[in-house]
Order: structure tokens, then sequence, then C-alpha cells
């Protein structure tokens, strides 16, 4: 896998470009501004990009716009974000913007060297990798300010029935209820998501996106979690309604046999 490394301290890119090499990664340039490294992203064409958020010359968010900017014009190149603090709202920024092929690390994990291949492989693989740490400042954000939380319950049922593209009428008869009924509903979900009477703010919409925003994140991947790729859903279709004969008698396929071992279904996630 071809990686690209930037960031301003000599120190860190060095010793990135020395583990991921031993990792059996090929480092194909480094860059210590954000200038550098649109120039070696646009000459070497890496896979993957492991870029610093604050880079010169103002140490604010050169990282990050360019970070945006290298998902834009180059579909192709994945880019884990680095950064020494926790920072939600740039996680943020890039995820809603560009939700495929994106990482955010705090600098603190890239040292285990398991954590950083792990996350670059993912992301080579067009999955999503997300700090724990910032996950948890996320979630934990989401539910301080969550604008849904004045909703009842009916009303946060229609709002996910509008979210799927449903008129008011065919609401109506999904919920078994009036038009005038649901018309009710939207308009006090409107009113309580505070969202203006003006024709050209496409209420409807807008309620859409606040439902969106308030709904969990689609399969945020976490680093040193390999096997959660993996994991597979076990259904077994509703049981058979026994017999007054078969009541209390123990199953065939239950019963244990010499030498033979209990089988039972196997969950994993």
């Amino acid at each position: 896998m071809r990686v690209v490394i930037a960031d301003d301290e000599v120190l860190l890119r060095d010793g990135l470009d020395r583990l991921l090499t031993e990792a059996g990664f090929d480092v194909v340039g480094k860059a210590g501004t954000a200038g550098e490294l649109r120039r070696e992203v646009e000459l070497a064409r890496p896979d993957v990009a492991i870029i610093d958020i604050k880079m010169p010359p103002t140490h604010t968010d050169e990282g990050l716009v360019a970070a945006q900017q290298i998902r834009t014009e180059h579909p192709g190149v994945s880019v884990l974000i680095l950064s020494q603090y926790v920072e939600p709202h740039y996680a943020m920024r890039l995820l809603e913007e560009h939700p495929e092929r994106v990482g955010y690390l705090l600098k603190e994990r890239v040292f285990d060297v398991a954590n950083l291949t792990d996350a670059l492989r993912r992301l080579a693989d067009g999955e999503t990798v997300v700090d724990p740490t910032i996950v948890a400042r996320l979630f934990a954000r989401k539910r301080r300010a969550d604008p849904l939380d004045q909703l009842s319950g009916r009303e946060r049922e229609v709002l996910a029935l509008v979210a799927e593209g449903l008129s008011n009428r065919a609401i109506a008869t999904r919920l078994f209820v009036t038009e005038r009924t649901v018309e009710a509903h939207v308009k006090q979900i409107f009113l309580k998501l505070g969202l203006d009477a003006d024709p050209g703010s496409h209420r409807r919409v807008l309620a859409v996106l606040a439902y969106l925003r308030s709904t969990p994140l689609p399969t945020v991947l976490l680093p040193g979690q390999a096997g959660a790729a993996q994991a597979r859903q076990v259904s077994s279709p509703a049981p058979r309604q026994r017999s007054g004969a078969e009541r209390g008698r123990t199953p065939r396929s239950a019963r244990a046999r010499p030498g033979s071992r209990c089988r039972l279904p196997l969950w994993s996630g």
C-alpha cells in the first residue's frame, strides 16, 4: 500500500515512515505543509494520505482543508487525519462532506502499529475509521443537544416516515389516522424544530435533515476491531407449534450422543 505522510514535525514524519516501512507499507512521499502535501498526492497518487490537522502557516485547520480537497479531487485516495487533541467538530466537518475513505485518530494511537496498520487497511477498503474517544464525545454532544428530544413519540414516528419520502396522505394510511391529524403533527414538528413558515425555507427538507443528523453515524469502524467487519447476524425461522404428543419430548437433534459435542449458534458482533 502506497502512503504519503504530512506533518510539520520532522520527528513524527520520520517515526511514522519507519513504522510503516517496517510493517510492509510503501511510503512514497512526505510533506511539511498543506501545499507540499497536495503536490505529493498529485505526483505519487498514493492509496492513503496521513495528515496532521494543524499545519503551517496558521496551525489551525490547514490539514483538514487539504484532506477535504484531496477527497474531492482524488476520490481514490483515502485520508487519515491526526490530531493531538480531541476535537469532535473537525471530525464532523470531514465526515459530513466525505463519509467514505476518511479516518480521524488521536496522535497517541498511531504509534501502536497494530492500530495504525488496521486503520490504513480499512480506509483503503473504503471504510471509515474514527477514534473511540472522539466517537464518545460525538454521541455525548448529541445526547445533550438533540433537537428531536422535544418531539413526542408519535411526532418522531411521523418525522421518520417523512424522511422515507412519504406524503401526508401516505403517512395517514400507514398510521391509520386522518390526513388532518398528520398535518397537525407535521405542523408541531416544524414548530418544535424552530423551522419558520417562509415558503422558500423548504421546511420538510430541513426537518428530514434534522432527523438524519440525530441518528447514529452509519457503521463507524473503530481501530483494533478487525473482527467487527466480519460480524454476521444469525437468524432462524419461527419454531413450529408442537403437538400434545411431542410436548415434553426431547428433540432428536438435541439429544446427546456418545462422543458428540453440543453445537450452539455462534453469535458475533
